[in-house]
């Protein structure tokens, strides 16, 4: 077996093992470093801490059947400051946003911002350049539960000569919109580390935040961590919780990675995703646990203002050996893609008790540029997911998502607010617990799904006396389910190959307006 260098960091290590077991191994692996052995664990991904900047190490991890070793180097520091040595209490009344921001805005390029032990009260800080913020294990950055201590961020701004560039500094569900800025923002920096075993805590229910969602007061909910056109950022170790709304948004923003992280939102908490990509281009997103009241992650680019004014398509994005759970969908694309979703990789992954696990939305409306394309999983294990592979092109989402241009079911004209779906791929994925169905997906009689595969699945319904029927997209008039295996609608082509199916009502695939059909290897089973 193979060791992998996740991320490699000034005082710690991030170590993914290669293997084709989702998230975790049968047996635990023994952790050696410099020959001292420092932990053990079944997980695919794991961080060694406490490290020593600008230092050599050996690190050896032995299985029950393997031992590997690999050398690294840590990262060199500059200097390290203690956010207490500027003036902050920690004693999680004071509010120590101005000593905290001080203590990011001083820190040279090459130092650390270090969160000792202690609750640190805040508003929203702002990261800067070049630097890593070590928020210490037993430390916790609380969010200040009074809103009006949070700037606002506005949607839009425009530069006063020239040509009157557009700048986005906030977002709103797709759209240029003001919000509140976030516990930590982040706007145009790039190369910064934040590292450590403490807690981001946005303290939402100690606010108003989940009260009155769909009302703005003064502007909308701010995220607990918003990358604004950031590049090089990276997240390692820290847990995030309690988030106002979406927990980590990237948006506009090139190579940001996410380590052996921890989301965590009550379940019932309104729209906080943990992840949402938005117009972002080589994401990683590995060995990270969420469990949320919303999509775990959702990838999207956008409305159509900014799908027209400021294409960005989100492109390249790997989630690797992530456990995600208790949410509405595993991994969602959609439903503002107006700028399009192009590779995006999902592989060795635990999906436990969502309501969905691949689930792709979109509508018309979404424009030309929509383009949902190259979306791949593979080596999935999902566990009690009631729908595992949901499509749907006629999401009802927004004020006008009820109307008969949404929603009608007869060929529209293509035009330029039409969307196009085209690959998605599923193989090695093992599914138990399924309950409405296994596979829905409808596409646009106009503009058909282009391809959909399905290789090597076992998925096994819940008995018939478990079940309970249910919807398993957001259309007007779709019917609810109960059971059924297969049923696609307006689509180019399926490839199904090696898909064996125990205890579904139904004993064949409903394929409805299909122009092509490779079925190799389908069948059938009773409970």
């Amino acid at each position: 077996m193979k060791i992998r260098v996740a991320g490699l960091f000034n005082r710690s290590i991030t170590i993914e093992l290669d293997n084709n077991k989702p998230y975790s191994m049968d047996k635990p692996c023994t952790y050696y470093l410099n020959g001292n052995k420092v932990k053990e664990s079944d997980r695919n991904v794991n961080t060694i801490d406490g490290l020593t900047p600008d230092m050599d190490y050996m690190l050896k991890v032995c299985g029950e059947d393997f031992c590997e070793e690999i050398s690294f180097h840590t990262k060199r520091e500059l200097c390290c400051i203690d956010v207490r040595s500027i003036g902050a209490k920690g004693d999680g009344v004071s509010n120590d946003t101005a000593f905290l921001q001080a203590a990011i805005s001083a820190c040279p390029e090459g130092g650390t911002v270090h969160i000792t032990e202690g609750t640190y009260l805040s508003a929203p800080l702002f990261l800067k350049s070049n630097i890593t913020i070590w928020l210490d294990e037993d430390a916790v950055l609380l969010g200040d539960p009074d809103r009006n201590h949070y700037p606002v961020l506005p949607g839009m701004v425009k530069e006063e000569y020239g040509f009157s560039k557009e700048i986005s500094l906030a977002s709103w569900e797709g759209n240029p919109i003001s919000t509140f800025a976030s516990l930590i923002t982040g706007i145009g920096v790039s190369n910064v580390d934040f590292i450590g075993r403490g807690i981001i805590d946005g303290n939402a229910a100690a606010s108003d935040w989940w009260d009155n969602v769909s009302k703005k007061r003064g502007a909308w909910r701010p995220k607990t961590v918003f990358l604004n056109s950031c590049s090089n950022i990276r997240f390692q170790g820290v847990t995030i919780k309690n988030s106002p709304s979406w927990t980590v948004h990237p948006y506009y923003s090139d190579k940001v990675s996410f380590y052996d992280m921890d989301i965590t939102n009550p379940d019932n908490s309104p729209n906080t995703d943990g992840f949402d990509p938005e117009s972002c281009t080589d994401v990683e997103i590995i060995g990270v646990r969420i469990s949320v009241g919303d999509d775990c992650i959702a990838i999207k680019s956008g409305k159509m203002y900014m799908g027209i004014n400021h294409n960005k398509p989100a492109d390249n994005i790997v989630i690797r050996n992530c456990r995600l759970e208790h949410g509405h969908g595993s991994v969602t694309v959609g439903s503002e893609v107006a700028s399009g979703v192009s590779r995006i990789n999902i592989s060795r992954c635990l999906f436990v008790e969502t309501d969905r696990g691949l689930r792709i939305k979109t509508r018309r409306g979404r424009g030309e540029r929509s383009v949902i394309d190259d979306v791949n999983l593979s080596d999935i294990r999902m566990e009690n997911v009631r729908m595992p592979f949901t499509v749907n092109m006629f999401y009802f989402c927004d004020p006008d998502g009820h109307t008969s241009y949404v929603q009608d079911q007869e060929p529209r004209p293509v035009d330029e607010r039409t969307p196009r779906i085209g690959r998605i791929s599923a193989k090695n994925i093992t599914c138990t617990g399924v309950n409405a169905s296994l596979v829905c997906a409808y596409g646009l009689p106009e503009r058909p799904i282009e391809e959909l595969i399905f290789e090597n699945i076992d998925a096994e319904f819940l008995p018939e006396a478990e079940r309970k029927a249910e919807c398993p997209i957001m259309m007007d008039g779709f019917e609810k389910m109960n059971g059924r295996s297969i049923y696609l609608r307006n689509a180019r082509k399926i490839t199904i190959n090696n898909v064996n199916i125990k205890g579904a009502a139904n004993s064949a695939p409903e394929l409805i307006d299909v122009a092509e059909e490779n079925i190799k290897g389908l069948s059938y089973a009773e409970v």
